[in-house]
């Protein structure tokens, strides 16, 4: 059967799908062998479904092994001797006997079939050929169109190819407006396969967001020259950002804030106004600690026992070091790893450090 229609919608569809011709043909092959089983021969024939785009021709074979004859039912694809003999008089026992057939036309089940099959061969091309494209994409920073907005989540196109990244709830920002047609910049958490499709999971309020909005701001990160430590955050709220230099003639805070707080401006900026605390790290738990409570003054910080700590700050710094809802405590926590007790100077005072409460015990 020639048919150079078919062959110049399969082309089409390579260009416009980006998917090899090849993978086509093969899931069409597939999907004719399927549906003229059904139509034509039954569930345990062989169809052989043989393409050839140079000459846009479509052949089609009936493949049977030829066995002795018997009084059984016969295996899948198998024809008896006395059967086989009548098509070709050469044929033996053991011999595959292949026989081309025109085929009728499709009933609507059998094209439906057909139909089925190359379209979930597309999906699962589509899936792969996604998975590749983004396989090392997470943990980046991506600039993408908002889609839709729709059941809670938000649909955004990526990359080239138009692939969907998908936003769910907990990766939402409250107070954020996300509106069908807005560019936005998200980060890459995750790349997976889900049944039929690929899904690749984007956040807006991970951390790993303001990291790479940094990177993209200030050259001295890219180069390594400063390296972030640690990111802890609330999102929509504030950002603890420890960062340190690895050339001692550069200063790591005043590479991140900039000329005029140019370069943090411009993250807050895309963060809507979100307020960051860039730290200085220290290899010092301690003074790493008292840098944390930043902005407030810390007067002095003690070990309590593993990766616990008492800090102490002036009486009128108090909510500041503990920040609103506890937030500025909470980061400061977060951002170094230990479990930090604030308190004022005052009540600080009447603490024995020598010889702290047990755990659970009133002070």
């Amino acid at each position: 059967m020639v048919n150079k229609d078919f062959f110049a919608a399969l082309a089409d569809l390579e260009h416009e799908r980006g998917i090899n011709e090849e993978v086509f043909i093969g899931a069409l092959s597939s999907a004719l062998s399927s549906a003229y089983k059904k139509q034509m021969f039954g569930e345990t024939a062989n169809v052989e479904i043989r393409l050839n785009p140079e000459k846009s021709t479509i052949r089609f074979f009936l493949v049977r092994t030829v066995v002795e004859d018997t009084d059984e039912e016969l295996a899948d694809g198998q024809i008896m001797l006395e059967d086989a003999l009548a098509i070709k008089k050469t044929a033996k026992v053991g011999d595959v006997l292949t026989e081309e057939f025109v085929p009728k036309d499709f009933s609507r089940i059998a094209a439906q079939t057909a139909k089925q099959v190359i379209l979930q061969k597309i999906h699962e091309t589509e899936r792969d050929n996604t998975l590749s494209e983004f396989s090392d994409k997470e943990g980046e920073l991506m600039t993408g169109l908002i889609r839709k907005v729709e059941a809670a989540n938000v649909y955004i196109e990526l990359g080239k190819g138009q692939v969907e990244g998908v936003m769910l709830p907990q990766d939402k920002v409250r107070g954020e407006r996300y509106v069908t047609g807005d560019k936005i910049k998200v980060y890459v958490k995750k790349v997976k396969s889900g049944g039929r499709n690929a899904q690749v999971l984007v956040s807006r309020a991970a951390p790993g967001l303001v990291k790479r909005l940094f990177e993209e701001e200030v050259p001295e990160i890219k180069s390594g020259a400063v390296i972030i430590k640690a990111v802890s955050r609330e999102p929509g709220h504030r950002t603890k950002m420890a960062i340190t230099s690895m050339d001692p003639r550069v200063d790591p805070v005043g590479a991140c804030v900039g000329n005029k707080g140019a370069r943090v401006n411009a993250v807050v900026a895309e963060l809507g106004g979100e307020k960051i605390d860039i730290i200085p790290y220290s290899e010092n738990p301690l003074e790493f600690i008292a840098k944390a409570l930043s902005p407030a003054t810390v007067i002095s910080v003690t070990q309590l026992g593993e990766k616990s700590a008492v800090a102490v700050v002036p009486d009128e710094k108090l909510s500041l070091a503990i920040g609103r809802d506890g937030q500025n405590a909470r980061l400061a926590a977060r951002l170094t790893g230990w479990k930090i007790d604030v308190k004022s100077e005052s009540a600080a005072a009447k603490l024995d450090f020598d010889n702290p409460p047990e755990e659970g015990a009133e002070e």
